[in-house]
């Protein structure tokens, strides 16, 4: 922080801590309750203001997930590897993905661009293995109907 003209405060240090090692992508108001517990004189100001301010100094991401909650942006330590966030579009489960396939884009969009890459954020969207299986089963049950349906128009005809 120092290195980019931030002063590290007690709080900054807590709400630094507490996105990078608490494993989620957290909103404003959950980084808030998480550092409030910890420090009861936080208030809401101090981490609004804290996370524009590391967000403006390269510190913390302020990502959208698809706008999955609407609105609501989450955050996340810039220190970690740059990777993709695949977001399950029915459960909200967010996913962090990590490899050469996206070094390998990045290289062949600098190239084929002529374009100096200095960040780069990677959402993808679908339908985690769970949600899948269940998506089948409402589609089927929506035809199941339609399928009886027939079955008996074809015995009174």
């Amino acid at each position: 922080m120092k290195q980019r003209g931030i002063r590290l405060t007690r709080q900054r240090q807590l709400l630094l801590d507490l996105l990078d090692k608490s494993g989620q992508h957290l909103d404003a108001e959950s980084l808030y309750q998480m550092a409030h517990q910890r420090d009861p004189k936080l208030n809401r100001v101090t981490v609004y203001r804290t996370l524009k301010l590391l967000k403006e100094g390269g510190l913390v991401d302020e990502l959208d997930l698809m706008h999955q909650t609407g609105d609501q942006h989450f955050y996340e330590t810039r220190t970690k590897q740059e990777h993709a966030h695949i977001i399950c579009l029915r459960c909200g489960k967010v996913e962090e993905f990590f490899g050469d396939p996206l070094q390998r884009l990045r290289r062949q969009v600098e190239a084929h661009f002529g374009f100096q890459i200095v960040i780069a954020r990677t959402e993808i969207g679908g339908y985690c293995a769970h949600c899948q299986v269940l998506r089948h089963q409402e589609i089927d049950a929506v035809r199941q109907p339609d399928a009886g349906e027939k079955a008996s128009k074809k015995k009174s005809s």
